[in-house]
């Protein structure tokens, strides 16, 4: 078992350092950290698992995991909070490992129920009858499209709602960001936020994009995509197998500008870069932004896949990148759907170009009073549509309506922006004085970043091992592993993200997508994702590339290049992951050590709802 002195200066080191000169902790505190979480399986350390059978059942199981990291019973408020504010998850038994960003809100204040205060005490923190009959159902805000571009907003602003001016403000203090250096925008989503900042860069001065991403995200893809159109070259990292760590020094080689100064007054383009993977749970270092600011880019920090309050580790004043990108979302476990908020350096506002591109800003407003649904979802960046639009406009608009269907697109979307405008006009007027509170962000502020990174820390390297444990029962030196994991194994410094896929015994790859169907029939919400730009070392054994190659899928079709990468389940811890959620996946993942187990879901679904699983 880890001792209380170890654990305790791992903790103040890791924080510690990421402050000053970002030191990774001790060696010999990783080192223990590593022996501590391989003895955290019962019956023994270091057992294999063979048959889903022969699991131990959870609560023996978490009887040895708080054995072994005895400071995980600190984080019991995070419990607490649990219970009490977000009831759904136990009422629906669900397991959520799919959230990307920050909740904004908890379900019970979803609900209605702002009766429930901080000091209930959580053998109380039962669900008040009317709440678990249905409760009040509130939206909180409805998302308008602002008919302005990227260049004017931030430039003029305009008129926002009291909702909205709360908000900001408390999303503001959440990140750690000075409201007198940083402009905030809202968009539709984190697509729309990456599309509008390369519609504005100016790549005409500037030429290159260079990202860093271990995965493909469809975000960086718009990007991208908008970046070429515009004649940027597109540079991206590459990643080490089996690690997936960034190869320093092809990326090194990338950012640091040719000549004898150690810095460019001529900017060399756009540097987006995330601190750490949200697919693979690796991070990565926060000098190469320094590096980056020091030879002459514009530096685009992506901090959507952030553990909640991460941002304080940051320090702005050491590292100030020119755009800031972040997700929220309304509440954990419920419909994920929010906003993303495009942060812009004040000083870097007369760089950017006037765009024509206006489509993904956008305004929050009170929600609807005859609309419990929000009238637009943060996953889409279309317009809202006609049909809701027509609820707020008078005889004479609704005339318009009509006459929209025999206009071109061009000028259908002229008078969508119009229409917009006036709406947009209206609900600040109707709603000027709202305020709501951010109780999700609140529950975070609370618990704290060291009691938050502790937490996932013991709950994330638990699983990889419990994973790495489960082996199938066929060959003479203890079986072929169940499952493989692509990027860091038990780390002390690892993210709270883990990619992995599951593994037949023959060897042959279970579909990411069919694992991820069988796991929401069990209901446990994960995702799938691509791992791409990965990149072999020349000294690496030819026979053991070819046998990796033979699971990697071309990405030629999407991306004309000739890269290479895999399809991969992931999931993502956040401040609400409690160990039953690390042992019901645990427990889902082993049943694939039987043979049989894909065909007899199959057949069970037939016999339950007499229609074919399509696999």
């Amino acid at each position: 078992m880890a001792s209380d002195a170890c654990f305790n200066a791992c903790c103040c080191s890791s924080l510690a350092s990421k402050h000053s000169t970002l030191r990774p902790p001790p060696a010999a505190c990783c080192h223990e950290f590593a022996a501590a979480t391989a003895s955290s399986l019962v019956p023994a350390p270091n057992t294999q698992f063979t048959n889903h059978e022969s699991l131990p059942p959870c609560a023996q199981m978490f009887s040895r995991f708080r054995h072994v990291y005895p400071h995980y019973c600190k984080t019991n408020s995070a419990d607490e909070i649990r219970a009490r504010e977000y009831y759904n998850l136990a009422g629906s038994n669900r397991v959520c490992l799919d959230y990307i960003g920050h909740g904004l809100f908890s379900y019970s204040q979803q609900q209605g129920n702002h009766h429930l205060t901080e000091d209930i005490a959580s053998t109380s923190a039962c669900p008040p009858p009317a709440a678990a009959a249905g409760g009040g159902g509130g939206q909180f805000f409805d998302i308008l499209y602002k008919p302005v571009s990227l260049n004017s907003q931030l430039l003029y602003g305009g008129t926002e709602s009291g909702l909205e001016a709360s908000i900001r403000k408390r999303i503001i203090k959440y990140m750690n960001i000075s409201e007198d250096d940083y402009s905030v925008v809202f968009t539709a989503n984190q697509s729309s936020a990456f599309r509008l900042l390369a519609d504005a860069y100016p790549f005409q001065a500037t030429n290159t994009l260079l990202t860093v991403y271990d995965y493909q995200n469809e975000a960086v893809e718009a990007m991208v995509e908008s970046s070429r159109a515009r004649g940027a070259r597109v540079l991206s990292a590459e990643f080490s197998w089996p690690n997936l760590k960034v190869n320093s020094r092809k990326l090194r080689k990338m950012v640091v500008s040719k000549g004898t100064g150690s810095s460019s007054k001529r900017k060399r383009g756009l540097f987006v870069f995330p601190l750490q993977s949200r697919v693979t749970g690796t991070r990565y270092s926060y000098q190469w932004m320094n590096l980056a600011h020091d030879n002459g880019w514009h530096v685009l920090l992506d901090a959507s896949a952030l553990g909640a309050k991460d941002m304080e580790t940051l320090g702005l004043s050491l590292f100030q990148p020119h755009f800031l990108i972040c997700s929220f979302f309304k509440v954990f476990g419920e419909n994920p759907s929010g906003f993303c908020c495009l942060f812009v350096k004040k000083s870097s506002i007369p760089e950017l170009e006037k765009s024509p591109t206006s489509i993904g800003i956008i305004s929050l407003v009170p929600a609807s009073p005859d609309n419990k649904e929000s009238s637009s979802s943060s996953s889409s960046s279309s317009p809202v549509s006609v049909q809701e639009n027509s609820r707020f406009l008078g005889t004479k608009e609704e005339e318009e309506e009509e006459e929209k269907k025999q206009l071109s697109l061009w000028e259908f979307l002229k008078l969508e922006k119009v229409i917009e405008s006036r709406r947009l006009k209206n609900a600040m007027a109707a709603g000027a004085e709202e305020i709501t509170e951010c109780r999700g962000l609140d529950h975070a502020d609370k618990l704290g970043l060291v009691l938050i990174s502790n937490r996932a820390r013991y709950l994330v390297n638990w699983l990889v091992n419990a994973l790495l444990s489960l082996r199938h029962p066929r060959s003479e030196n203890g079986g072929v592993s169940l499952v493989q994991i692509y990027g860091p194994k038990v780390r002390f410094d690892r993210g709270p993200a883990i990619a992995f896929n599951v593994f037949d015994w023959k060897g042959q790859k279970v579909p990411p997508a069919l694992a991820q169907k069988l796991a929401d029939r069990q209901n446990i919400s994960v995702s799938c994702a691509f791992l791409n730009h990965i990149g072999f070392s020349d000294m690496y054994d030819e026979d053991k590339r070819k046998a990796v190659e033979i699971i990697l899928v071309g990405d030629n079709k999407k991306r004309g290049t000739s890269s290479s990468g895999i399809s991969v389940i992931t999931v993502s811890l956040g401040l609400l992951t409690n160990f039953e959620d690390m042992y019901r996946l645990w427990s889902f993942v082993s049943r694939f050590l039987d043979a049989d187990f894909v065909e007899k879901e199959r057949w069970r679904y037939m016999a339950l709802n007499q229609t074919t699983l399509e696999l």
